[in-house]
């Protein structure tokens, strides 16, 4: 709230009234006579006839100034004559002439003293009118000094006056005298005011009452709202913040794409990662927050830290199609890699190699070839290895997975001619038992029959893996 629209400065029909005095309503003290000499009363009728009659407050100031000249002018005659001027004057708008013309009635002892502070309250008044701060104070206190109990109005002028010379502390007795009177009519403005002044003097509870008080007058005032949720982040309170700004958004008073922005950010702060996503994904949905590359990426980092990985998924799609480059099918590949989805892994991964732009290609070949691995594709696991060999990210891993590989086949293969030559040499020695049972004349097991057949096969199986005789 800016203080130069705090308060707008009148003087009206009171400074009129209080200044249209004439000789006959004077009420003089420093002459016992109480009468203008002929010379003086005539100009003076004739100037009171030109400001009040002629409505030519200018020529009544000319006349006025003419009187001014004359010789011998008594107290009386020269009160009369501020008096009038001061009326002038303020026909004219020349607000510190009026403050002057009462400032010399008053020193000349023409205001009678139980006048006095109603003069100390039109000066101060007249000071207020034209921003003279330091005066309008002086006597406007001079004027509560004196006894003077201000009216509503005559509080907000005293809050006004202190309000823009930023004496705050003195300031803030009247407003709240204002905002007493008020009561259930009080306005906006004078709300404003008092929440202005309770921040300025440090007053954080009261401030938060009237902002709670403002708040039930208007409880859609999304000011209000994010003014008690700055008094709470001031305080260092950021929990009893977001509470603000929850209930901002439950109660659909949230629209705007910084605003909703606020309660993503708070649920993630507050380790409410899926909380976060939900909020940011619906509003994305509605069209509140764009559905950009850089809010799509915040989504599914927010799904992944909330270990929802099935949901970051989509999300990343969404992203990589808007990706410049394939960072994100990358980041796509290597989520539905960790999902075991080695088929949408190979294409994902694919996709970001065609589209470019990443900083560790032969990482992504190296995890197309794990994924061939994974479903037992070996060529094709052994062919990607090769090309991760291209690159300086992926030589050293790409040639030990093929050795790995190598290895292994190795391994195996070993073990298929160990089986086979177990094999043979078991039919070999059934072959050999049977033969002693013929020569002994015994008759043979069913077991028997066929085994030069058996052990021929088994022979063959074993040569045709490499074995040697």
């Amino acid at each position: 709230m800016r203080k130069a629209n705090l308060l707008t400065w009148v003087c009206g029909t009171v400074l009129v009234s209080a200044l249209s005095i004439g000789s006959a309503q004077a009420q003089a003290v420093c002459e016992a006579e109480k009468t203008l000499s002929a010379k003086v009363g005539s100009k003076y009728q004739e100037a009171d006839t030109a400001i009040y009659v002629e409505e030519n407050p200018q020529k009544a100031l000319s006349i006025l100034n003419q009187i001014r000249q004359m010789p011998d002018l008594t107290c009386f005659e020269r009160g009369a004559i501020l008096g009038l001027s001061a009326g002038v004057k303020n026909k004219l708008g020349d607000m510190p002439g009026v403050a002057k013309d009462l400032e010399e009635a008053i020193a000349i002892g023409f205001i009678e003293k139980s006048e006095i502070p109603k003069t100390y309250l039109n000066i101060g008044q007249v000071y207020a009118s034209v921003d003279n701060l330091p005066k309008a104070k002086e006597y406007l206190e001079k004027w509560l000094a004196a006894g003077g109990t201000p009216t509503r109005d005559q509080n907000y002028l005293m809050a006004g006056v202190y309000t823009k010379l930023d004496d705050f502390n003195k300031a803030l007795p009247f407003a709240e005298r204002v905002f007493r009177a008020d009561g259930a009519n009080v306005k906006n403005d004078i709300i404003d005011f008092m929440i202005f002044l309770y921040d300025r003097t440090g007053n954080r509870a009261k401030k938060a009452e009237m902002l709670e008080f403002k708040l039930s007058k208007n409880p859609t005032d999304l000011n209000t709202w994010r003014a008690i949720a700055g008094e709470y982040f001031q305080a260092g309170d950021e929990r009893k913040a977001f509470e603000v700004y929850k209930a901002m958004y439950v109660g659909g008073l949230l629209t705007q794409e910084d605003d909703i922005m606020r309660i993503v950010n708070f649920y993630n702060r507050f380790n409410a990662p899926y909380e976060s996503a939900k909020v940011l994904e619906k509003e994305i949905n509605k069209g509140t927050i764009k559905s950009n590359l850089q809010r799509l990426d915040q989504l599914a980092n927010l799904y992944q830290v909330a270990r929802e990985y099935d949901k970051a998924i989509p999300v990343i799609q969404r992203a990589a199609e808007l990706s410049p480059d394939g960072s994100m099918y990358e980041r796509l590949g290597r989520s539905n890699f960790e999902l075991k989805n080695y088929e949408k892994a190979i294409d994902a991964f694919r996709k970001a190699l065609n589209k470019g732009g990443l900083k560790n290609p032969g990482q992504a070949y190296l995890l197309i070839g794990q994924a061939y691995y994974e479903l037992d594709k070996r060529d094709d696991a052994r062919q990607a290895f090769a090309d991760a060999q291209k690159y300086s990210d992926g030589r050293n891993a790409g040639r030990s997975w093929i050795q790995f590989m190598d290895a292994e086949e190795a391994t195996a293969k070993a073990l298929v001619l160990h089986q086979a030559a177990t094999k043979l040499e078991g039919l070999q020695n059934e072959k050999k038992g049977c033969e002693k049972l013929k020569v002994l004349g015994t008759n043979l097991p069913d077991s028997c029959d066929g085994i030069e057949g058996r052990v021929e096969e088994a022979l063959k199986a074993y040569t045709d893996l490499g074995g040697k005789i």
